[in-house]
Formats: C-alpha cells, sequence, structure tokens
C-alpha cells in the first residue's frame, strides 16, 4: 500500500516496483522478547533480494491491500518465525535507504513488540538463522559492526528499547 507522510493510503504499487521506484508505502517490524529481555534476532536469508545474510529484527514486512497492520504482523511472525504472541504497537517512523543494488525502501514503518518464550521455527526460504541477544551487548554490536545489521533496524532499535524499558517498569 502506497501511504503519505501521514500514513493515508494514496495508492497501491506491488512490493518490488515500490522499492525500485522508492515510493513511500506501509511497513512494519516486530521485535520479540523473552521473559529474560533478550530481543530475537533473525538472521535475513541469504537469498533476499536485500539485505540477505544481515541481522534484523524478529520479522518484518508489508500489510495486504486491507489488511490491518497488526494483524499483518501476527502473519508474518508466523509465516517467517513459526511463532505466535500478543503485539503492541509502539510507535512508527519514515525512513528511507538507498541499496547497492538499486533498489530503495521507502517506508513508514510500524513497530510491534512482544514478549514470549516459545522457540521459533523459522522458514528457511526466509531466515538463515536466529538467536536471542543480551540488548546491551547489542546495542555495543551496532557500534562495532553496524554492517552486519539492516539499517532500518539500526534506526528504530534505540527506540525500540527506550519504549521497551518504559513498558517493564
Amino acid at each position: 500500500m502506497l501511504v503519505n507522510a501521514n500514513n493515508k493510503v494514496v495508492g497501491t504499487m506491488d512490493k518490488l516496483a515500490a522499492h525500485r521506484s522508492g515510493m513511500l508505502h506501509r511497513a512494519f517490524s516486530v521485535f520479540i522478547f523473552n521473559n529474560a529481555g533478550e530481543l530475537l534476532l533473525q538472521q535475513r536469508a541469504f537469498e533476499k533480494y536485500h539485505s540477505g545474510g544481515l541481522w534484523t529484527n524478529t520479522c518484518c514486512s508489508h500489510p495486504r491491500l486491507g489488511e490491518v497492520t497488526v494483524d499483518a504482523a501476527h502473519r508474518r511472525l508466523k509465516e517467517e518465525m513459526g511463532m505466535w504472541c500478543e503485539l503492541t504497537e509502539l510507535f512508527q517512523f519514515t525512513y528511507r535507504h538507498e541499496f547497492e543494488n538499486s533498489l530503495i525502501e521507502h517506508e513508514y514503518d510500524h513497530v510491534f513488540m512482544g514478549v514470549s518464550n516459545q522457540l521459533p521455527e523459522p522458514d528457511p526460504s526466509e531466515v538463515a538463522g536466529f538467536k536471542y541477544v543480551d540488548t546491551e551487548l547489542l546495542a555495543l554490536k551496532l557500534v562495532e559492526k553496524p554492517e552486519d545489521y539492516t539499517p532500518w533496524f539500526k534506526l528504530c532499535f534505540d527506540q525500540v528499547m527506550e519504549n521497551y524499558q518504559h513498558i517493564k517498569l
């Protein structure tokens, strides 16, 4: 779904076409923590058309036309990671990133958080690997080796952690 800066739907376009043209479109990112406060990261499948092999949040994608964004987040969490849990929307942000392969992500991203101790059963066509990580250690890794992580993950990680800390209190 193509959207304007206020997240109002203004049209439709195939996902790949939107990424080729750099049109602003709706997306979502899901961050799952376990009861120990560790964040579940996924390593994107190496065959992905961008960011293959990079580490990122638990899952992310785009809602289908007419699909409520939180429903899309639940759908993709199940499809990518084989998991289900309650999700809370934390915030939204807009970002634009140009990749080396001439693709452009220009997304109005809804960020969701959930807590689960369920062991993921990832789809290997989507996910190359996964791990639960200590968030303080992860914050250091993002500074030391930023090239190992997706652009959107690096942009929203601090704000996710701020929101997560407020929810824990």
